[in-house]
């Protein structure tokens, strides 16, 4: 099977529903909703003033905080100053992994898939000299809509092979010379290989090429490197999935209809809303100038007012249309609430003042988010396999490319994520007192390093101080009590 043969088109035919809903979802997440106007709004509703509300923006935004808005805790050997802990620490702080991780937990919720890719070289591609910029393995973020894998027959949930393929137009040909640069990565290699490609169709969202024809290859690009690590360096982190597909499920496809209904609402009403601002005057006829032939002098189009022919009984008073402003705002609350369940995002997440935390204990608080944090748990559990994985890989490449032996054992690290909940320091406090009878859980020194941010020497210093001031306050000077002086008297 190949995804690039002469003759077909790019991205293959399987994967362009997927790539375009990358793209599409991309948009929405950013707050640009005014594809809603083609896709879902017909008729009059194109005309209305476009309001946006960048709700799918902020459903992504909390999954990534809570998932990765606190640093999970690596651990690896025996003790925390091992070999191994030191060699997985320095993977993930080289690779600045943090932002890495939460940045691919950002674009998941919108997209489904994330992908890690893990490679041996330099930072500046051999720009600079070894000695400045060494070689070393990175970790980095791979573009999911150049990523296509390859599946076993039979089984559309193991992948064994990735593609990544990368279009690029031939500098001063404008748009119409392309070249798609394709490294296929197999366990124990990566193949490359070149194709000129035509463009073919421009994306409906956005004015670029998003479809082309493959037209040769260019033979010259055929090139093999063995890698040395019996796995793809490639690692697949889906937002979530199901049994029957490699592909990940995103959080904003199934919102779309809701998300462009309140858009739709909310420029409803903001056109009900002008038009109340401006309104039309119905005044008794004859209350207006007219000319000498009797025509009125005014224009109901410019000056908003209009002559009523019933006198008797019409008084002046403004033309307003309620346009159902009440029935608009019930509807517009019910599609926010609806969208905030099927999104899995309590009120207390979104700091809501009606959310019922007045006084509320942390434990209180956290059962109101766990919708939210069953949620992430969801999501946690396949990152924590995607990294152990792409860690993994990386010691496989660093002990298969490095000149000298690492001074390490290979370990599947573990991974201790946090719930992005803040700690409510009184409750643990009140946790820890009654589980140990009351004894101390923590040295004077960690208190002080924890409250200030010292280090432990400048922790000393502090205590030491502390311990000076309570001396001299428990000091009694003996002349209070033997005025004296301590003579007979």
């Amino acid at each position: 099977m190949s995804f690039f043969n002469i003759g077909e088109y790019f991205p293959p035919e399987s994967h362009q529903e997927r790539v375009e809903r990358y793209r599409k979802n991309k948009m929405i997440f950013k707050g640009n909703h005014n594809l809603f106007n083609n896709d879902i709004l017909t008729g009059e509703q194109t005309s209305l003033v476009f309001i946006a509300s960048n709700l799918p923006g902020t459903i992504a935004k909390k999954s990534a905080d809570f998932l990765f808005g606190e640093t999970p805790v690596f651990s690896a050997g025996k003790d925390s100053n091992s070999n191994e802990q030191k060699a997985i620490e320095r993977l993930v702080e080289d690779n600045d992994l943090h932002i890495t991780n939460y940045e691919s937990a950002l674009s998941n919720s919108y997209r489904g898939d994330s992908f890690y890719k893990i490679r041996w070289g330099q930072r500046f591609g051999g720009l600079l000299n070894e000695a400045v910029d060494p070689f070393r393995v990175f970790i980095e973020a791979q573009k999911a809509e150049y990523v296509f894998p390859e599946v076993l027959a039979g089984d559309d949930t193991s992948v064994y092979a990735f593609h990544i393929a990368v279009p690029k137009v031939v500098d001063g040909t404008g748009d119409q010379d392309w070249i798609l640069n394709v490294e296929s990565h197999y366990p124990g290699t990566i193949k490359y290989s070149k194709y000129r490609i035509s463009p073919f169709r421009n994306s409906r969202f956005e004015n670029a090429v998003v479809e082309w024809k493959i037209i040769d290859e260019i033979v010259s690009g055929r090139r093999e490197v063995f890698t040395g690590v019996p796995l793809p360096l490639v690692v697949h982190a889906p937002n979530f999935s199901t049994d029957d597909d490699w592909q990940g499920i995103d959080d904003i496809s199934e919102n779309e209809s809701i998300i462009a209904e309140i858009d739709n609402r909310l420029s409803r009403i903001a056109e009900i809303l002008d038009k109340h601002s401006d309104p039309l005057l119905a005044v008794p006829a004859g209350t207006l100038g007219e000319d000498a032939l009797g025509n009125p002098t005014f224009k109901t189009s410019e000056h908003k007012v209009v002559e009523m022919l019933d006198k008797s009984e019409v008084v002046p008073q403004y033309v307003t249309w309620n346009g159902q402003l009440d029935a608009a705002f019930k509807q517009l609350e019910i599609l926010l609430e609806h969208l905030l369940i099927v999104s899995e995002i309590p009120p207390v997440a979104l700091g809501k003042t009606d959310s019922g935390t007045s006084g509320a204990s942390g434990l209180a608080v956290k059962w109101r988010m766990n919708p939210l944090l069953s949620k992430i748990n969801r999501k946690r559990q396949y990152y924590n396999k995607a990294l152990k994985h792409v860690l993994l890989i990386a010691q496989l490449l660093e002990h298969a490319k490095s000149n000298t032996k690492p001074e390490y054992e290979i370990t599947i690290p573990k991974i201790k994520f946090k719930d992005g909940l803040p700690d409510d320091e009184m409750e643990q406090a009140q946790i820890a007192q009654v589980r140990t009878s009351g004894k101390a859980t923590q040295s004077q020194i960690s208190a002080i390093m924890g409250v200030h941010g010292y280090t432990e020497e400048q922790a000393e210093i502090e205590l030491e101080r502390i311990r000076k001031e309570e001396a001299a306050e428990s000091f009694v000077d003996t002349t209070v009590f033997n005025p004296g002086g301590g003579g007979d008297n």
